[in-house]
């Protein structure tokens, strides 16, 4: 080692010679070395002392000088240090989508006065914005969003003469919306050249000042929408004809629109919903621009609909929802562009004329003419579905099989694509169906990257989503390289930064947007530089010597090391000889299933973050993460106290790998390691059918999509039970493990205490007790013997509770017995009146239910051999949907408690009548019936 390091001496010693050569400033070159100490994963060419005369990525000089640091979506990590005000020449800065960057922002990036444009989007900065940044005065561009930064807004941004962008939004910024005042202090109202406000997502508070608005102001775009703004909107607003979307949504906002509004001539897109507004609905008359208007989740009131929405020629959307609208709606005259009407949960009586339904689409779901005989049939009564899936489709080509990680083109050709998330903030069209707009937003990207000379292949978006909380629409995008499979540094930095810093103009409908770059980890051989003068070969030449050394070195410990990783890996790695095994029949070749390591998760659910969390219980938790792909997963990671054993994760995975059906949620893959067990399955976005029964999800669940769910799950088991080789027995059947999907399918989840039922077996599995206590066959709690009815008795209770929307054990009451006490097959409905569900008992009498009923107490009889099987539930359901009149193959906190018993049999039923005679503690909610 000490030969070693003499060399390394040499070598540094001659590049010390040779930097009087260099064609980097001193100054700057120290600079960039003092800030990157602090970082990992620098740009790999960043080697040298010459970062101009060697062209190191993302940096970009002018006479010796450093002018521009272009390093968004490199996978930075560290902080951004004080020497940054060593850059004195800077012009442009950009290290968004860098989530590994924290810490706060020094004050000294207020030394940088050559500054236009900083971008420092979705990386993980804290603390306040520093004051220093309103000394940046030829600033034009400023996006900070999609970080931690709290406090309030500087007052001293207000300095920023020369901005045109100015982007706060999804941080944790708090107090009032500063603006000038008699101190001479300076605020927002200053900024007269800005075309944009973007500040949602906040906490920003207090009332909206009248003074923030003047006639002198050419803002465009004015986002404030998900704070905590309270008070009115201020009539100053109208004097700012130049606005084309506003956004208040999402606040406590009081009173109406100011009677003056309709002078915003201009204004495209309006979203006033979930405030606390009310009095009138505004006249919008005159404002012709007009495509999108949401004021749903207030208490306007108004007798039909005002004439404005008829008469406005670009009109696409109007979002009335949850309001005080009342009356007759007339369908006699309305705007040709109209695409979506939505009036759910208003007081609409009756439609006029009745049976001319117009071409838009129209929703009316919860209104009074939804309740009358018969009315739930009718399009405009339904639940409104989610949007509908798109992928950008193959070029006239036939898409390939890639290995890898690797993704199939538009183009067909296999390769590595740099993926985000492009998000709109605006969007002013309600026809997701309507795949031109996709179209139009593909071809203006390309577009945009071939007129800069990136080497783009094609792009292709997918995965459209609404987001519930921001109402944000977001698409997955991947760009694919051209020439090879795979971008090199320059090609990432050029896509994100264009893409950063606004340089890629949307089409009008999904402005204004933003974008969340993915790490890019498929880099592939940077090009290669050249010099012309003899100094720069010689400067290459050692450098690539130095190179060469360092990496053989790294590359041999590197190696050794993952020798050696490899060596413990397979002997602690229970899952390490499926390959070895596979033709042994002692594990199954896994179809589909792939390894994710830890650091993977991590990354693909912003290292486990609240804000990815979209379920949690016993088990532990449940992540949406976001592939390198884009393609959006549910990563379940079990908690300290819920790890199964081993071989009891291993043959989760077993199972899942062994089954496929449009009816079973499909595993992705699964992670092992670091102490971790963690399950990736496909995403389903509607949660679970317990949610949705308790109203928690928000979806309303009516008759016939309740017989849907339960035909769903019942076609999964029965799958499961007689198509599966071996046979599958669920053993946890119950309304938490079955999820909704896109158009809500039902799809049976949660394979983790599934049994085999192999030949040996004879038909039955002796094994200890397992499973949700209210759903448990009685007989095999009893008996040890558990067999395919086991699960017929889970999904008969699931079956009461669709009908009841009841829990299995509620308040001390199991809902087998009090069906069991209330039934009577001679009387209306089983004189089940007081049991059932009062949602589906809306309107019309729900058709088959006494059918369905029966079959559920045939599933919970007491014996196994009297329970049909599943394959006959599956035939009864479909004959119920058929009498309905309908296809059975058209799409369309428990206190329950897991139950595990350690050992022996069990003599005592589990559902002894004074197991649950709590009467003295819990009242009872039965209800006689009229």
């Amino acid at each position: 080692m000490d030969e070693q390091h003499k060399v390394i001496l040499l070598l540094l010693l001659l590049f010390q010679v040779l930097l009087v050569a260099s064609q980097t400033d001193n100054q700057d070159y120290s600079g960039v070395n003092s800030l990157t100490q602090s970082w990992s994963n620098k740009p790999q060419n960043w080697v040298g002392y010459d970062p101009c005369g060697s062209g190191w990525d993302g940096i970009r000089c002018s006479s010796s000088r450093i002018t521009q640091l272009k390093l968004a979506g490199l996978n930075l990590r560290g902080q951004l240090s004080s020497a940054i005000q060593s850059l004195t020449e800077l012009d442009t800065l950009d290290l968004s989508y860098n989530t590994g960057l924290t810490g706060t922002i020094p004050k000294e990036i207020g030394n940088l006065k050559n500054l236009k444009s900083l971008a420092l989007v979705g990386c993980g900065f804290s603390g306040p914005i520093p004051d220093s940044i309103g000394s940046l005065t030829r600033l034009t561009f400023l996006a900070l969003n999609s970080n931690n930064f709290s406090g309030s807004i500087p007052r001293s941004l207000g300095n920023l003469s020369n901005i045109d962008w100015l982007d706060l939004a999804e941080n944790q910024l708090e107090g009032t919306i500063p603006v000038s005042d008699d101190q001479g202090r300076p605020g927002l109202d200053l900024l007269l050249k800005a075309n944009h406000f973007h500040m949602g997502s906040n906490k920003i508070s207090g009332t909206i000042p009248s003074k923030l608005f003047s006639s002198s102001m050419r803002l465009r775009h004015l986002l404030f929408d998900h704070n905590q703004l309270e008070g009115s909107i201020p009539t100053s607003i109208s004097s700012v004809s130049s606005l084309e979307v506003v956004r208040f949504d999402g606040n406590q906002l009081t009173g109406g629109l100011p009677s003056n509004f309709n002078k915003l001539e201009a204004l495209s897109e309006l979203y006033v919903a979930h405030n606390k507004m009310n009095g009138s609905l505004p006249d919008l008359t005159g404002m012709n621009s007009l495509t999108y208007v949401d004021m749903s989740s207030n208490s306007f009131n108004s007798t039909g609909i005002p004439s404005w929405v008829s008469n406005l020629p670009a009109l696409t959307t109007v979002i009335l929802k949850d309001n005080d609208v009342s009356g007759s709606l007339n369908l006699s005259k309305y705007s040709s562009s109209l695409q979506l009407m939505n009036l759910e949960d208003n007081g609409i009586t009756e439609l006029d004329p009745q049976n001319n339904l117009p071409s838009f689409e129209l929703r009316l779901a919860n209104n009074p003419i939804c309740l009358e005989s018969g009315a739930q049939e009718k399009s405009y009564c339904q639940v409104a579905q989610t949007i509908p899936s798109y992928s950008t489709p193959p070029n006239n080509c036939s898409p390939q099989s890639c290995s890898s990680n690797q993704i199939s083109s538009p183009n067909c050709k296999c390769a590595f694509p740099y993926t985000g998330l492009l998000i709109s903030r605006a969007v002013s069209f309600s026809n997701f169906s309507n795949t031109s707009y996709y179209r139009e937003l593909e071809q203006t990207l390309l577009d945009t990257f071939q007129k800069q000379s990136v080497p783009v292949d094609s792009v292709s978006l997918s995965n459209p989503f609404r987001n519930s909380t921001s109402d944000n629409f977001q698409l997955t995008l991947d760009v694919f390289p051209s020439q090879t499979d795979r971008f090199n540094t320059t090609g990432v930095l050029t896509v994100a930064f264009l893409l950063s810093n606004q340089n890629y103009k949307a089409p009008e409908f999904f402005s204004p947007y933003i974008f969340k770059g993915a790490n890019y980890d498929h880099y592939g051989g940077e090009p290669k530089k050249t010099k012309s003068s003899n100094t720069g070969v010689i400067v290459g030449a050692v450098v690539a010597v130095l190179v060469f050394v360092v990496v053989a070195f790294l590359a041999g410990m590197y190696a050794i090391r993952q020798k050696r990783r490899a060596k413990r890996s397979a002997e602690l790695n229970p899952f390490a000889n499926w390959e070895q095994n596979k033709n042994s029949g002692t594990a199954p070749q896994l179809k589909g299933a792939r390894w994710f390591s830890f650091d993977d998760l991590r990354k693909y659910t912003n290292n486990f973050s609240e804000a990815n969390t979209i379920g949690s219980g016993g088990y532990g938790k449940v992540y949406q993460g976001i592939l390198s792909s884009g393609e959006l997963v549910a990563i379940k990671r079990a908690g300290k106290d819920s790890m199964q054993g081993a071989v009891e994760f291993k043959t989760e995975i077993e199972l899942l790998s062994r089954v496929h059906h449009k009816n079973l949620v499909g595993l992705m893959g699964f992670c092992f390691e670091k102490g971790e067990q963690m399950l990736v399955y496909e995403y389903i976005p509607n949660g679970t059918l317990m949610d949705s029964l308790s109203g928690k999800s928000g979806i309303w669940m009516d008759w016939i999509r309740r017989l849907k769910v339960a035909l769903g799950a019942a076609r999964g088991l029965a799958y499961l039970h007689e198509l599966a080789n071996p046979p599958i027995i669920h053993r946890d059947i119950k309304s938490s493990n079955i999820l909704l999907d896109h158009h809500l399918n039902a799809k049976v989840a949660d394979f983790g205490l599934s049994k085999l039922l192999v030949d040996s077996d004879r038909g039955h599995v002796t094994t200890q007790v397992k499973g949700t206590m209210g759903y448990l066959d009685p007989e095999y709690y009893m008996t040890q013997q558990l067999t395919e009815k086991s699960d017929v008795y889970s999904y008969g209770v699931l079956m009461l509770e669709l009908a009841t929307a009841r829990r299995p054990i509620e308040q001390g009451k199991y809902i087998v017995r009090e069906v069991m006490r209330v039934m009577d097959t001679s009387k209306d409905l089983y004189n089940l009146h007081s049991i059932l569900d009062p949602t589906i008992m809306k309107g019309t009498k729900p058709k088959g239910l006494e059918r369905f009923v029966a079959l559920a107490m045939r599933c919970v009889k007491e014996y196994a051999a009297e329970r049909p099987t599943m394959a006959e539930v599956v035939k009864e359901i479909e004959s119920i949907i058929e009498l309905i009149g309908l296809n059975p193959n058209s799409e369309s906190a428990t206190t329950s408690e897991t139950y595990e018993e350690a050992g022996g049999v069990n003599t005592q039923h589990p559902y002894r009548e004074e197991d649950f005679s709590y009467s003295g503690i819990f009242p009872s909610t039965r209800v006689e019936p009229q």
